[in-house]
């Protein structure tokens, strides 16, 4: 959430909702979820070196009410065309990720989540003002409707390479957090929520998820790493662990693994999160 100027704000009290209390409960079952290959967990810090479990629990209060903030704003502006509705959602999203970055030293650990969560809650409170039932399928359009050609305004009519996601997406073709945004969250939809009871423990059933997504998601988290090589080594992991009624001690070979090339599936990671949060609301 950039393009606008950086504001300095504390959000007001607002009235919490279960659409921002599940929002906030996927960011700390994420991080408490271990192992997880290349990523930041209870047991280490995955493929990163500057941020720790710590780290994670002090960005996650620090972003955590803010998530309200989003909720209200697509209450707020419940009527107005969903067209305008990124715009108006920036600054906050701008001032969240102040927040993270002064919790954190400076270091990213939720800016992904940012975005894609709240999103997730400026859908939920435009729907609910508009008295439309609160579904994964209605939360979802409203997401798509909110970034209708993003990719194309901010990737692909782009001259210059300035960030990262541009750079990939120059490169390679990859449309990133905000291509799937846009799509309102279809890897999620498509290939996670389907098969999200396969599993009965619910610790199994997130390794599952994250699995599956590190399969499926074109992760520029690690292409920006390791290229398309380092993306299609953890695919290929994945999906050998997934052949196999994998144990915990195969999850961490992965998560060596994934460390001693320095490749951190973190879009991935992000995308676990969005599908705690739809898994949670009804279909329809």
């Amino acid at each position: 959430m950039t393009g606008l100027p950086v504001i300095n704000a504390v959000p007001a009290r607002v009235e919490s909702t279960t659409m921002v209390q599940r929002v906030v409960r996927a960011l700390y079952d994420e991080i408490h979820l271990t192992p997880k290959p290349g990523l930041v967990d209870r047991a280490n810090s995955g493929s990163h070196h500057d941020m720790d479990h710590e780290l994670f629990m002090r960005s996650i209060a620090a972003i955590a009410p803010w998530f309200a903030v989003f909720y209200e704003l697509g209450k707020t502006h419940a009527f107005l065309p969903e067209a305008v509705q990124l715009r108006l959602l920036r600054p906050a999203g701008i001032a969240c990720e102040q927040a993270m970055f002064q919790a954190t030293g400076g270091v990213n650990t939720h800016k992904g989540g940012i975005f894609a969560l709240g999103l997730l809650c400026c859908a939920a409170g435009r729907l609910e003002a508009q008295g439309s039932r609160l579904s994964r399928q209605a939360v979802c359009h409203q997401v798509s409707l909110f970034c209708h050609g993003l990719v194309a305004r901010e990737l692909v009519q782009r001259n210059r390479q300035a960030s990262t996601g541009e750079r990939l997406f120059q490169q390679f073709g990859l449309a990133g957090a905000r291509g799937e945004a846009e799509s309102g969250f279809q890897t999620v939809t498509r290939y996670i929520l389907p098969g999200w009871q396969d599993e009965a423990c619910e610790e199994r059933r997130l390794h599952l998820a994250l699995l599956r997504l590190m399969v499926v998601n074109p992760d520029t988290n690690l292409v920006s790493r390791g290229g398309l090589s380092g993306l299609r080594y953890v695919q290929r992991s994945a999906r050998q662990v997934l052949a196999v009624r994998w144990t915990r001690e195969q999850l961490h070979q992965m998560d060596q693994a994934l460390i001693a090339r320095h490749l951190s599936p973190g879009g991935s990671a992000d995308l676990l999160s969005v599908a705690m949060v739809l898994a949670g609301l009804p279909e329809v």
